[in-house]
């Protein structure tokens, strides 16, 4: 299984600790531009964009991806 995870960039890295490091890098603006969601634009917290891209997998793709270009 170990041999399995060995090549995704993502493996162990937390939802929350991606979106902490885009809003650092990017902050909340610059990041809703990049990434055309609602949660982003209007009062943006950790708290509901993590509530919102756990129940939504196309915007956590666009999270991940984003996240894999940062890095």
């Amino acid at each position: 299984m170990n041999q399995d995870q060995s090549n995704n960039p993502l493996h162990g890295v937390k939802l929350a600790d991606m979106l902490q490091l885009l809003v650092s890098e990017y902050g909340w603006e610059e990041l809703s531009l990049r990434i055309n969601i609602n949660c982003f634009k209007s009062n943006p917290s950790i708290k509901s964009s993590l509530k919102f891209l756990r129940r939504t997998p196309w915007a956590r793709a666009k999270v991940e991806k984003l996240y894999l270009r940062t890095i």
